[in-house]
């Protein structure tokens, strides 16, 4: 909730608050995912790397302006995703 008040109050009129927002939304998701019980430990870590990589490299974009870190964003996603499909078919889904 921290880094969402931020960008509304720090980062208004920023063109790139969209890009802090969403960086914000998966960190927060993603966050409270990490607090669910029974979720497989490689759920964990890949939710782990995967919120540093997306959510970090977008702030990093919108913090120092350095678009070169959207290339790390994707791989971020990547991590998010496989987190998702691992708890999924580790739980039978």
């Amino acid at each position: 909730m921290g880094a969402g008040a931020f960008g509304a109050h720090a980062l208004a009129g920023n063109p790139r608050l969209d890009v802090w927002k969403t960086a914000a939304l998966y960190h927060l998701v993603h966050a409270v995912a990490l607090l669910l019980p029974g979720l497989p430990p490689p759920t964990r870590g890949l939710h782990l790397a995967g919120v540093l990589l997306f959510s970090g490299s977008l702030y990093g974009l919108v913090l120092l302006d350095a678009p070169w870190l959207g290339m790390i964003t994707p791989f971020g996603g990547v991590c998010l995703i496989l987190g998702w499909l691992w708890a999924a078919f580790r739980n039978g889904a």
